[in-house]
Order: C-alpha cells, then sequence, then structure tokens
C-alpha cells in the first residue's frame, strides 16, 4: 500500500456518506499534491507527521495516520519515542490521552506491550548522560547549564538524560520530531529557533525543514506553518549567514 492510498481510504471511511465534497477536496490537497510535492523518505513524512498531530493536540486525527504510518515504514518502537518524546515538549496532561490511543491500536494489531526497553541511562547516571547530549547537540556552551537553576536541571536530566539517550530514534530523528512539537504549538518561537537551529547543525538543513513544514500545512494549518518558514529562515542565517 502507500500512504496515499491508506490516508485516502481512511478518511473516506470517516466523510464520504456525511461530507463528500469536504473529503474530495482534503484528499487530494493532502494526499496527492502534498505528497507528489514533497520529497521525503515515507517513513521521515509520518514521523513527522504524528509529531505535528501530538503538539496540535489533534487525537482524533493522529488514530487515523498512527495506521497509515504503522503501515507506511514506521515501526511500534519509532512510535512509542516520538510519544514518549512528547512529554517533556507538550507535558502530560496533553500527551496522556494518547498514550491510550496509541497502545489500543498497537494492541489491535497483534503488537505485545510493553515493547523492548529501549532506555540507555539510569537515575544514577542520567543527568551525566544527559549533559553530554545536550552539549553534543548545542555546543560546548551547554557545559554546566544544570546549575543555573532547577528548570535548568530537569531539563538535563529528563528532557536530554531521559528521552534523548534513549533508542528507537537517532539524533536527527529527536530533533525532527522536537522541531514539530515545537512549530505545532505556537507561541514556543524562541525554543522553535533553538532547535531549528540545532537541525541545521546536525544535518536536517534548511531544504529539510522546509520540506518537513509542506509535508504538515494539511494538518496544522497556513498560519503556523508560515511562522515555522519564518523560524527556519532566521535559524539558517544565523547558522550558514545570510547568501
Amino acid at each position: 500500500m502507500s500512504i496515499k492510498k491508506d490516508a485516502q481510504n481512511a478518511h473516506a471511511n470517516l466523510l464520504e456518506k456525511t461530507d463528500p465534497e469536504a473529503l474530495e477536496r482534503i484528499n487530494y490537497f493532502t494526499f496527492d499534491e502534498v505528497q507528489a510535492d514533497v520529497d521525503l523518505p515515507d517513513r521521515t513524512k509520518m514521523l513527522s507527521t504524528l509529531a505535528y498531530l501530538l503538539g496540535m493536540q489533534g487525537i482524533e486525527e493522529y488514530k487515523v495516520m498512527l495506521s497509515v504510518a504503522l503501515d507506511n515504514g514506521v515501526n511500534p518502537v519509532e512510535v512509542k519515542e516520538v510519544l514518549y518524546q512528547a512529554v517533556d515538549y507538550l507535558g502530560l496532561g496533553r500527551v496522556l490521552p494518547f498514550f491510550k490511543a496509541t497502545n489500543d491500536i498497537l494492541l489491535s494489531r497483534g503488537v505485545k506491550l510493553p515493547l523492548e526497553g529501549q532506555a540507555t541511562t539510569t537515575m544514577d547516571n542520567r543527568l551525566e548522560k544527559g549533559e553530554e547530549t545536550q552539549i553534543r547537540l548545542f555546543g560546548p556552551q551547554m557545559k554546566d547549564f544544570a546549575k543555573k537553576g532547577t528548570i535548568n536541571k530537569w531539563l538535563v536530566d529528563n528532557c536530554f538524560g531521559d528521552y534523548y539517550t534513549r533508542k528507537g530514534l537517532n539524533d536527527n530523528d529527536r530533533e525532527m520530531v522536537t522541531f514539530c512539537y515545537i512549530a505545532a504549538q505556537g507561541g514556543c518561537e524562541p525554543q522553535l529557533l533553538a532547535h531549528a537551529q540545532a537541525n541545521i547543525k546536525l544535518g536536517n538543513d534548511k531544504e529539510f525543514l522546509m520540506k518537513v513544514i509542506e509535508q504538515n500545512v494539511p494538518f496544522i494549518g497556513y498560519p503556523r506553518s508560515l511562522n515555522a518558514v519564518t523560524i527556519v529562515n532566521k535559524a539558517d542565517e544565523a547558522v550558514n549567514g545570510k547568501d
């Protein structure tokens, strides 16, 4: 199957009888026009879309697209890693309902839960390993960042030590989905700029991030997509300088 066919069929099941005119335009734009114009691997498209839907709290569309993702290059471990990492960027209050939705879909497909563990840190070394990861991603200026305040420390041991150190996704995947969580929330432009710069430094360059944004315009809409474009342009100027 394909993203296009799977997703169009899923949306037809929901809208064909009640909203055929809307369905025609939704399916054409989202799964014909956008999918044809955005040149990214299916796995990348699906990881980014799941992260966007988490960020915007689109749980019903998340359920639809999770099944599409699982049929198009994303495995259950990767799904769980996108879900787990979202806790630090969106908060448990917003993410917890997605645990049930994800588990229900995985169980319905015969996936045995819990999945194999992906943690690489312990409660004793998560601060140390978190700092190492933060420095690797953002640079040597992050040394001793944890000493600057309580929330700073939590950011190091919890966000980076607990999640970024996990297996299942690599650094580029994790920074990409983080960009998507933040872009989908809106109102977090300083953090979006920092993570856009981190993406670019890792090799997720301006062209890549623009494609990620374009892939998700149908899900998040134009205002936040255009805001993200502005941020990516600023990040690229900061990292690479103006042409």
